[in-house]
């Protein structure tokens, strides 16, 4: 069992940034592919960015791709999304997510946060 609490939201203007923090805990973290998805209001649940259990592989949409850098710390149970010229459309609730590999992860996570709420103005 793995439970993820993310952090890091908050009120932004256009252009600015944030930095997600997803700290995990539970059994076998390290073996597992992270990544965030977001949901903004009146839409559907949207993947964002993802990161195999080594690092050395990583994913992300087109909409967030160049904008946003998405890492993790295994000895410190934690990922991050480090976002960059925040956009009004990027305002959404941001969900940290876990899977046994990509393709479980992009489907349909075996863990979810409870989310954490980014809004950018202007």
């Amino acid at each position: 069992q793995v439970q993820l609490v993310e952090s890091g939201g908050g009120f932004v203007q256009a252009g600015g940034s944030l930095r997600l923090s997803c700290a995990a805990s539970g059994r076998t973290f390290s073996r597992y592919t992270m990544g965030w998805f977001r949901q903004a209001p009146g839409k559907e649940r949207e993947f964002v960015a993802a990161i195999s259990w080594s690092g050395g592989g990583t994913y992300y949409a087109d909409s967030v791709k160049g904008r946003v850098t998405i890492s993790r710390d295994n000895a410190k149970n934690t990922v991050y999304l480090q976002m960059n010229s925040l956009k009004p459309e990027d305002t959404a609730v941001y969900y940290c997510a876990g899977g046994m590999d990509v393709s479980v992860l992009s489907r349909h996570p075996d863990y979810w946060g409870k989310g954490t709420q980014v809004t950018v103005s202007s």
